[in-house]
């Protein structure tokens, strides 16, 4: 399921990286918890949390239905 979330990842990373900031892969749990390190501007954005919630983690589900939550670490 990593090569998925990666694959997923890719599509949403231009967006991130527009906005000077990233999103690493930490962990991905056998129950479908995605660990995810936001670098750069995204880092340190008090929209981060948005981001990850309502960006990343709406497509990582859409894409990959065994994921069930993605969270930053």
């Amino acid at each position: 399921m990593k090569e998925k979330v990666e694959a997923a990842l890719n599509k949403i990373r231009p967006m991130l990286i527009a906005d000077g900031g990233n999103a690493e892969l930490v962990e991905v749990s056998n129950d479908g918890i995605v660990k995810l390190k936001l670098t750069g501007a995204c880092g340190h954005c008090p929209m981060s949390q948005m981001t990850l919630k309502m960006g990343i983690e709406k497509l990582l589900k859409e894409e990959i239905p065994e994921v069930k939550s993605v969270e930053a670490v």
